[in-house]
């Protein structure tokens, strides 16, 4: 064989891989979501993926999703685009692109404003429809964040741990 590989995986595949790997972490039972933030020059910054906080143990926190809401993982989760952003400790992420699983929520659109994440590549979107996520996306325009569905590739990756 001469001449480079034409099978290998595009940035978009790689990262999204990546932030799926990171959903593989949650325990939650119910919803994993996963993300990766990288720099223009192709570089992992963070990764983080949904569960409690540090120091909060997922043994005595409840995974219920419904109920009383102190008994409910509501108040007590913290979403994977969080835990990027709040797991970075380089300095600043102007300009950087996070990769996710799930399309942010309201709080996560803040936290992704506010960090200066300039563009948000998504994978699932089963909540479009929910005033959570409306406001998100009114958020994310106003603030000149680029976002797009992620395309998914036509490769099936094997990882054998």
């Amino acid at each position: 064989m001469s001449g480079k590989r034409t099978d290998y995986i595009s940035w978009d595949e790689y990262f999204m891989g990546v932030a799926k790997l990171s959903a593989m972490r949650s325990k939650d039972p119910n919803t994993q979501v996963g993300a990766c933030i990288v720099c223009e020059d192709h570089k992992i910054l963070s990764m983080g993926y949904n569960g409690f906080p540090k120091g909060c143990s997922d043994d005595v926190f409840p995974w219920e999703r419904e109920g009383d809401p102190l008994e409910n993982k509501y108040f007590y989760t913290t979403h994977s685009e969080l835990n990027a952003i709040l797991n970075y400790r380089g300095g600043s992420l102007e300009g950087a692109t996070m990769y996710v699983t799930l399309f942010p929520c309201n709080e996560c659109a803040k936290a992704i404003i506010q960090a200066g994440i300039k563009t948000l590549v998504y994978d699932d979107d089963k909540y479009q429809n929910t005033p959570s996520v409306i406001a998100s996306r009114k958020m994310l325009d106003a603030a000149g964040v680029n976002y797009y569905h992620y395309a998914g590739g036509d490769k099936t990756i094997t990882i054998c741990l």
